[in-house]
């Protein structure tokens, strides 16, 4: 085929429509796509410019007479067909002399349409946000005043009743309420998160006293389970610092709550070093470290999906919508900062998040050097505690004879006193530090736990007493 002829052919089935005409303004050709589109097939031939761009052409005497720039940008214009019907079109037309004219054109009605679509289908996911976001609101307001309503009845109770069993189940009716208002909260955050309306509230804080406070309100549940609670601060932290106290100490809060929940033995440690600093704004990274059950690494990153548990036994065994690690997630992430989680399965896991915050003026800066030393000493750490770990769930050494005693003292001294509930999570920590026991041992721990949960004072005593005189 003939180069001349090969261009024709293209030009001729091209999907966009080509207008070629004089001086005068007659069209002399069009190609196939304009024939259909603009409704004239053959006729098309010796009709006037303007009667396809009336708004852009005005025909004359001579000719035409158009504002339009020859060569310029491509336009937007409408293209009217033979039955005067139009539809929208971008187009671009060039000059070659004063003779002849081309006239390139897209038809864009579909894409208008569609565009139009999208905007439409945007308004309606936003009222529809609105109306949910609304909605969840009222919800959970309504939810939380009998919640609380019950809470407070519940504790003016425990006040009062003395019998055993009665406050036993008044004790759990004060935990289903604080878990309830928990998971409320979480609900209306996601949703706030969810619908872009969550902003963050920076204010001047005493960071160390921030620490205490969220310290002193796990203290007493991490020792009742015998656990062991550290916390470290890099000294180059300054004493104040701007940001939101309140989301940060919701992270903190979610994070060691989950290491206390899912640690029956061994330590959580909270560490806080500054690594890096811009201006007047410092990034300061957490890390909060536990020995509890720890997760697989395939597992690891559903933790910070929404609605999302590793297995559904997480979830009947120890509670939760799933939804706070995917909270503290997005506020992390708000406060320019990354989340990340290390675990192994039996050995703990550690959470690990950074956030950015500015230090107030006239504040010391401390250490601008960029990063501190304490990120290396850090892991050194992490490797002794798993060593001390592992020594510890090594059934008949020095480190786990000395734990089992320890655990099962208090465990017995809730018995005695008929706390069978926080002697009841004693005695998971006791089949976790017999788990690689001879059968005998392994045997007591199970019947000492099963004892307890049947509240058998007997049993519970004569397995006890097993578990001692093995240990001899």
């Amino acid at each position: 085929m003939e180069k001349k002829a090969f261009l024709s052919s293209l030009v001729e089935y091209a999907l966009e429509m080509v207008l070629a005409f004089d001086s005068k303004g007659i069209i002399n050709y069009a190609n196939a796509g304009a024939k259909e589109k603009l409704g004239y097939g053959e006729e098309i031939k010796g009709v006037h410019i303007g009667d396809i761009f009336p708004t852009v052409f005005d025909k004359t005497e001579d000719g035409f007479v158009t504002e339009y720039i020859f060569g310029g940008e491509a336009l937007n214009m409408a293209a009217y067909r033979k039955n005067q019907t139009c539809f929208p079109t971008e187009t671009r037309m060039i000059a070659y002399g004063d003779e002849v004219y081309v006239c390139l054109s897209n038809d864009i009605l579909e894409k208008e349409f569609l565009s139009k679509e999208v905007v439409q289908v945007r308004y309606e996911a936003e009222q529809a946000m609105k109306v949910k976001s609304e909605f969840v609101a009222n919800v959970t307001h309504e939810l939380r005043t009998p919640v609380n309503g019950i809470l407070g009845n519940v504790r003016e109770l425990l006040e009062i009743e003395n019998d055993a069993a009665k406050l036993k189940n008044l004790h759990l009716m004060e935990r289903c309420c604080e878990n309830m208002g928990m998971i409320i909260n979480n609900i209306l955050d996601f949703s706030k998160l969810e619908a872009g309306k969550f902003t963050l509230d920076p204010q001047k804080f005493h960071f160390k006293s921030m620490l205490d406070y969220i310290k002193d309100s796990h203290i007493r549940k991490v020792t009742e389970k015998g656990l062991d609670f550290i916390f470290s601060i890099s000294e180059d932290i300054p004493e104040y610092v701007i940001g939101d106290e309140l989301r940060i100490v919701q992270i903190l809060n979610n994070l060691i709550s989950n290491a206390v929940k899912f640690t029956a033995m061994g330590k959580i440690c909270v560490e806080v070093v500054r690594t890096a600093q811009v201006n007047d704004r410092i990034e300061l990274f957490f890390f909060v470290m536990d020995t509890g059950i720890g997760i697989d690494k395939k597992d690891e990153d559903k933790l910070f999906q929404s609605f999302s548990q590793v297995d559904a036994s997480i979830s009947r065994q120890y509670g939760g919508t799933g939804l706070g690690l995917n909270i503290c997630k997005q506020l992390v992430e708000l406060m320019g900062g990354t989340i990340a989680v290390e675990s192994e399965k039996g050995k703990g896991s550690n959470f690990s998040f950074s956030i950015w915050v500015t230090v107030p003026e006239g504040e010391d800066m401390g250490d601008s050097s960029g990063y501190t030393a304490s990120m290396p000493v850090l892991g050194q750490r992490r490797m002794l505690a798993d060593e001390e770990e592992d020594d510890t769930r090594r059934y008949g050494s020095e480190a786990n004879m000395e734990m089992l005693k320890k655990i099962l003292s208090k465990l017995i001294l809730c018995v005695e006193m008929e706390n069978w509930e926080k002697a009841e999570g004693f005695a998971d920590t006791v089949k976790q530090l017999t788990a690689e026991a001879p059968r005998e041992a392994k045997s007591a721990a199970l019947r000492l736990k099963m004892a307890i949960q049947k509240e058998n004072y007997e049993k519970t005593a004569a397995a006890f007493e097993t578990l001692n005189a093995l240990m001899e």
